[in-house]
């Protein structure tokens, strides 16, 4: 008996036709966001040891000169004459810029791609990963390191990319699984990619010079990996008859996408029902919200354990060590094996647990007592921007998904754009244990904004 086969690829039986294509580009997108995420890791256990090279290292350079800026605003704002905090203040700085970068490049490059197909918009952004790399290893000064940065930050849209593709090829009562795969690729990065860092550090800190040149060039060998891997493994999965019927009009949608109100309203989205465009807001607004918080005290804490614990390059390794391997546990044991419908419900359980983890963190005297808040942290880490994601994914047209979760990539690209700055002056200026305090507070507003949307079951 033939079965039949639906105008959007779908057969009766609920599944994509050629699934078995579909299932090989799935872990495709996995191995290839492995390799980009141990190569993107390795730099979050050097980032505080980077900034006090750079410290000692430039002098009239541009780290200087920003730090007179910080002895101004400390002066004019009766901050406390703390030293080992400027490296906060200036970490926050680096980061909220790398991710301004990539809010403002990820929506339109998600908007290229439903033009262009995602392949070549995927190798264009690994290329400029692996030329961030490159710069990287060449730093000598504060400056280049920024110049890296920039690159890096620009070239940061395979992340909304993979999210494209697993939606192009996925239904929706597969869906969660393929988002799953990318949590797991994430836990897996964080897992190993902050270990060969700190490893590398460690192998080379006693010899005099620029210890991040080892860990840069390696990870500028898995970038250069990386693109050969994709351009001779990676089949286009949005076909032609499902692009959008010209680049003029993504275009002329770019104001939108850079815009943050018109991020937030979904603006960019046409044809959409009233109704699911006020979910896409909803769920856009608690992703915002609660990414801001949670980015920013996440990137503070390599600089409270290097602060108050002293903990060096390898133990801050083994710290995203045990991160990586409670978020692997519970992405590949729980999150995969998620039921279509209860993202939510377990999206409320993350952010439940993540406020009483930020608490115990920055209340923390022992490293014990730490560890136990991590291990709280980790499960949110694991669960909730996969289930925000998934949820994101059911909505928009063929030729607007890349759009969709463009924005939606967007609006947490934002929000870690502005939550490291956020979180840093904070930092800077108050403690980390009043830092932490807030910020796990604050974090029951996404709590309940998730709790009250009634969300209608999408299964087109």
């Amino acid at each position: 008996m033939a079965t039949s086969v639906s105008e959007n690829g779908i057969n009766e039986t609920g599944e994509k036709v050629g699934t078995n294509k579909s299932s090989k580009m799935v872990y495709v997108v996995f191995i290839s966001l492995i390799i980009d995420l141990l190569a993107f890791t390795m730099i979050l256990p050097l980032l505080p040891s980077l900034l006090d090279y750079y410290g000692h290292h430039d002098e009239g350079g541009l780290y200087h000169v920003l730090l007179q800026y910080v002895h101004s605003l400390r002066s004019l704002i009766g901050a406390p004459d703390t030293p080992r905090w400027n490296s906060v203040l200036f970490g926050g700085l680096i980061g909220s810029l790398f991710s301004l970068l990539q809010f403002l490049a990820s929506p339109m490059i998600g908007a290229a791609s439903d033009y262009y197909g995602r392949k070549p918009l995927m190798l264009l952004n690994l290329i400029g990963i692996a030329v961030s790399y490159a710069i990287w290893a060449v730093s000598t000064n504060f400056t280049i390191f920024v110049l890296a940065r920039i690159v890096g930050g620009i070239s940061k849209g395979n992340i909304s990319l993979s999210t494209a593709i697993v939606t192009d090829i996925s239904t929706p009562q597969t869906r969660g699984k393929g988002m799953a795969l990318i949590g797991i690729a994430f836990s897996v990065g964080f897992l190993i990619g902050p270990l060969i860092g700190a490893y590398f550090a460690k192998q080379v800190r006693e010899h005099e010079g620029m210890f991040f040149v080892a860990p840069a060039l390696f990870a500028l060998t898995l970038a250069v990996i990386n693109v050969v891997f994709v351009y001779a493994c990676f089949k286009e999965t949005l076909p032609q008859e499902k692009r959008a019927h010209s680049v003029g009009s993504k275009l002329q949608e770019a104001y939108d996408l850079i815009q943050p109100v018109s991020l937030f309203k979904f603006s960019a989205v046409h044809h959409a029902k009233k109704s699911d465009l006020d979910q896409m807001q909803r769920i856009g607004l608690v992703y915002f919200s609660y990414l801001f918080l949670y980015s920013g005290l996440e990137f503070t804490l390599t600089f409270l354990t290097h602060n108050r614990f002293q903990y060096d390059s390898m133990k801050q390794g083994k710290m995203f060590f045990f991160i990586g391997i409670i978020m692997s546990i519970v992405q590949g044991g729980y999150v995969r094996r998620i039921k279509p419908g209860k993202e939510k419900k377990v999206a409320l359980m993350g952010i439940g647990l993540v406020i009483p983890s930020f608490l115990v963190i920055g209340l923390a005297s022992t490293t014990t007592v730490m560890y136990c808040g991590l291990a709280l942290f980790s499960f949110a880490s694991a669960t909730v921007v996969p289930c925000l994601t998934t949820l994101m994914s059911s909505y928009g047209q063929d030729d607007q998904k890349g759009t969709v979760m463009g924005i939606f990539r967007s609006l947490g690209a934002l929000a870690r754009a502005l939550g490291p700055m956020a979180a840093s002056i904070v930092y800077w200026s108050l403690g980390s244990t009043a830092c932490y305090s807030i910020g796990g507070v604050l974090l029951v507003a996404p709590l309940l904004i998730l709790r009250k949307l009634d969300l209608k079951k999408n299964t087109e």
